[in-house]
């Protein structure tokens, strides 16, 4: 049985995989197994997985599908996955050869089922650092744990006995997974080393602002929804109100604002503000947003009706 199942989902990413699957092979653990799943690519991305598959059968497994997207490609390779972790990458970033070495030596010598490292956005002519932002509890975790699923290690019986999958058809499917995997946790881990290297690209889902940017609010209510069924809604309702908050006020809101259909933006901005006062009413009296006047909980205590209208031009200029 392999130590750790790496999860990539393949689709028209043919100028990129070679060195993802590349950079997999070049691993010092030797005990991994990757797992190709080819999402219905109709470039040659997919003829290019399987011949690796061919290549080097003792380390590749590939797995082919209908399109279902991304959350979808991730939810099938989750079945065939053998290790005792699961780590996701996606097919147009790639990892440092001591990757899943040091994150797997981590949490066996902590007793982790969560390992978390940092990583690099790669842009094309520049990069930059995105470093941890230090928790030392679930709590704290919630509101600072950064929302991907390609930078962590997870114990695979967290998942699989938990039923947590990747919610099919939606953006920001990470932001879901997340903040329902952080309430099975028992003890999380963190390699401070930016091993993973993100790449960005323009004509990528996440760099491409349209109606589906209303999709946040369905994985909100889903969160929501998710703690208030197991009954830790009231134990992480601070860290739920500060985090909705943050995320429909600051990244949401700023994606919303640069979608291109006039009316689309005009109906997401209105509602970013009718939901958040309708589900979280009294949100200016958070205690996270209240506990800390960093520039972010400064410019959040400052939107009411009237800068709301401000704020959403200037970040349409932006």
């Amino acid at each position: 049985m392999p130590k750790v199942s790496v999860i990539v989902p393949i689709y028209n990413v043919e100028d990129y995989i070679k060195r993802c699957i590349d950079s997999l092979l070049k691993q010092t653990l030797k005990d991994i197994e990757i797992l190709l799943v080819n999402d219905g690519a109709t470039d040659s991305s997919g003829i290019i997985a399987k011949e690796y598959s061919l290549k080097y059968p003792q380390k590749i497994i590939y797995l082919e599908k209908e399109n279902g997207g991304l959350s979808d490609a991730r939810n099938f390779g989750i079945k065939y996955a053998s290790g005792d972790y699961i780590a996701f990458l996606d097919a147009d970033d790639y990892s440092d050869p001591e990757t899943y070495e040091e994150m797997y030596n981590k949490a066996i010598n902590e007793n982790s089922d969560y390992v978390e490292c940092d990583f690099i956005w790669e842009y094309q002519n520049k990069s930059k650092s995105d470093i941890r932002i230090e928790y030392k509890d679930k709590k704290e975790m919630f509101t600072n744990v950064r929302v991907v699923a390609w930078n962590k290690l997870i114990k695979k019986e967290l998942i699989t006995e938990n039923n947590l999958l990747f919610s099919k058809g939606l953006r920001y499917e990470d932001t879901e997974f997340t903040y329902k995997l952080i309430s099975y946790i028992k003890k999380f881990s963190y390699v401070s080393k930016k091993f993973i290297h993100y790449t960005q690209r323009s004509n990528s889902i996440a760099n491409n602002q349209n109606k589906n940017n209303r999709d946040i609010f369905v994985i909100f209510d889903n969160i929501i929804n998710f703690y208030k069924k197991n009954n830790l809604y009231d134990e992480y309702k601070d860290e739920i109100e500060y985090t909705y908050t943050r995320i429909l006020l600051c990244s949401s809101l700023k994606r919303i604002c640069k979608i291109k259909d006039r009316k689309v933006r005009k109906e997401l901005i209105a509602k970013t503000w009718q939901d958040l006062n309708k589900n979280f009413p009294n949100w200016r009296k958070n205690r996270i947003l209240n506990s800390s006047n960093k520039m972010k909980n400064l410019y959040i205590k400052s939107v009411n009706n009237i800068t709301y209208k401000f704020y959403t031009l200037l970040l349409k200029i932006i």
